[in-house]
């Protein structure tokens, strides 16, 4: 009776194994799991990235401002009858604060005075 015992103990313990610990168990399932939310979550972000650049795609194809935005902005272009004027930054205090009598930080695209 006792080695039945010790037999039906053993075969359950083979049993359990393949669950627990072989191809398709709870362990690599919990894994795999784990792997397709870190997935999900790169494919999310790659997907809002996507959808910005297709919106500036748009905005390129079907009209002009977006065209001159970037070509002011990334490029630092100026229309012909445009005088395109840059100040420097008089420097920050010691503390890295700015210093309140520096001339204040102008947008390229709005510096540019039209004649």
């Amino acid at each position: 009776m006792r080695w039945l015992a010790i037999i039906l103990l053993a075969l359950i313990a083979v049993l359990q194994y393949p669950m627990w610990l072989g191809k398709g168990g709870w362990l690599q399932v919990r894994d795999v799991e784990r792997q397709l939310a870190a997935q999900k979550e790169t494919n999310a972000a790659l997907k809002r990235r996507n959808e910005r650049l297709d919106a500036d795609v748009r905005d390129l194809k079907t009209g002009y401002e977006a065209i001159e935005e970037r070509a002011r902005a990334e490029l630092g272009m100026v229309r012909p009858d445009e005088v395109f004027f840059q100040l420097q930054n008089a420097g920050n205090r010691k503390d890295g604060k700015a210093d309140p009598a520096a001339p204040k930080k102008i947008d390229p695209a709005t510096a540019a005075v039209e004649h």
